[in-house]
């Protein structure tokens, strides 16, 4: 692998993580923390939607941002021929 396509490389990578990590921010602090009075005029399954985000919806939405970055990386890694 080139040094330019290393570069390439980490730089799409780290592009994935800052808006992966992003959205974990978002839906964690935002959504759970700033926005819960807001949220919890809405119901989900009973619920105030701002409990939810800030007892299950960021562990969730943690667990479904993985595999993402899963898929992400073997894409990426395919493309740049470095996959296994």
């Amino acid at each position: 692998m080139s040094k330019e396509s290393m570069k390439a490389y980490w730089k799409e990578n780290i592009r994935y993580l800052a808006i992966l990590l992003s959205i974990w921010f978002l839906v964690s602090y935002v959504f759970g923390i700033l926005l819960v009075d807001q949220l919890n005029e809405i119901k989900l399954g009973g619920f105030k939607l701002g409990f939810w985000f800030a007892q299950q919806g960021s562990m969730y939405v943690f667990v479904v941002l993985i595999f993402v970055y899963v898929k992400l990386m073997n894409k990426l890694d395919k493309k740049y021929g470095v996959d296994e």
